[in-house]
Parts: C-alpha cells; structure tokens; sequence
C-alpha cells in the first residue's frame, strides 16, 4: 500500500511540474501579466500624449490665435502697431 502512494504522490509532482514551470505554466502566464500592464501603461502614456499632440494640431491648423501665440512666445515677434519693451534682470525679480 505504501509503494502505491508513493506512486500516487509521484505522479502528482510528475503532473504539477508542467503546470508550474512548463512552457505554458503559471509562472510563464504571471511573467506575461505582468509585461501585459506594463505595456498597457506604457499605451496609455502615449495615448494621452498622441491626444495632446493631436488637439494641438488641429488648433494650429483651425485658430490663428494659437499660430500668434507660438510666434510671440517662441519667435519673440511683435505685430507692426506694437511696442516691445524688454526689462532687463526678467521677471519675478524681488
């Protein structure tokens, strides 16, 4: 009776060690898992971003407003009836 559960067992830790540690095991899918949301992650930064990018676009291409607020922010550009001054030491200086 002993050697049959001996075999029983045996069998058993035969049957769970493809189920652990196999190609398709439990380890191999919590591995998966986890590369899963960490990609979903990484998707969802970039969506967010591409969204951005995107609402940006179609503001540059619909509004003059944003056209002239890039050009005077980023060019330094003033319209003809304008005055630019420029104060030495910037802002927020106390």
């Amino acid at each position: 009776m002993k050697t049959l559960a001996g075999i029983l067992g045996a069998l058993i830790l035969a049957i769970q060690y493809p189920l652990w540690l196999g190609k398709g095991g439990w380890l191999r899918v919590w591995e998966a898992d986890r590369q899963l949301d960490t990609q979903q992650g990484k998707n969802t930064r970039l969506e967010t971003r591409n969204n951005a990018l995107a609402a940006e676009v179609k503001d540059l291409k619909q509004g003059h407003d944003a056209i002239e607020e890039r050009a005077r922010y980023e060019l330094g550009m003033v319209k003809n009836d304008e005055v630019f001054f420029q104060i030495p030491g910037g802002a927020g200086r106390e």
